[in-house]
């Protein structure tokens, strides 16, 4: 008899067309190192609104074998902007985001914009332009949240599970919870 994780397709990270949305932040680094040096996928594209931490990505990832990464200047806010840099996307990894507890409680419509909003426009997006899967970041500040942050993260993981719901097309939506890290910004 098969076990349910069975059925789970591995992902073939080096045959991939992957885009991180928050690509040059602290988990975005890391996670374009690990997939670069460990898998070299097809192409690798790393969305942000940096344009400081892109030009020092670009240098450090400026010979061979990184010729399969790609920058895209964006906000997830965008819709327009997404649906482009997710054309020909296998993968999202969704790690844009407000983090900061304070600045949110200071600035909780950006919050909102970008936590929430930009979530919505990452799912529709994915499924727009038929990406196979989203990987959305989230936080332990979603469970029972008694901040702002925690709270639009809270509602970004209810809308991506709806998401699979949602989408007419084979596009796949599931969260993992981030905590805080040592060298992280959060």
């Amino acid at each position: 008899m098969n076990s349910a994780t069975d059925n789970i397709k591995q992902v073939d990270w080096s045959n991939s067309r992957i885009l991180v949305t928050g690509g040059t932040g602290s988990f975005g680094q890391r996670f374009v190192r690990r997939i670069i040096d460990k898998y070299n996928p097809v192409r690798l594209a790393v969305l942000s609104r940096d344009e400081l931490k892109q030009s020092e990505m670009r240098q450090r990832y400026s010979s061979n074998p990184y010729d399969s990464i790609r920058y895209f200047l964006g906000d997830v806010r965008d819709y327009d902007r997404l649906r482009r840099a997710f054309s020909n996307v296998d993968i999202v990894i969704h790690a844009a985001a407000l983090k900061q507890v304070p600045a949110a409680e200071a600035d909780p419509f950006e919050a909102v914009m970008t936590n929430i909003m930009g979530a919505k426009n990452v799912i529709d997006a994915a499924i727009d332009t038929g990406v196979s899967k989203v990987l959305a970041l989230s936080t332990d500040k979603a469970v029972g949240p008694a901040n702002l942050y925690g709270g639009t993260k809270f509602v970004a993981e209810k809308l991506f599970i709806q998401g699979n719901a949602y989408s007419t097309s084979e596009t796949q939506f599931a969260c993992s919870r981030y905590g805080n890290v040592i060298g992280s910004r959060g």
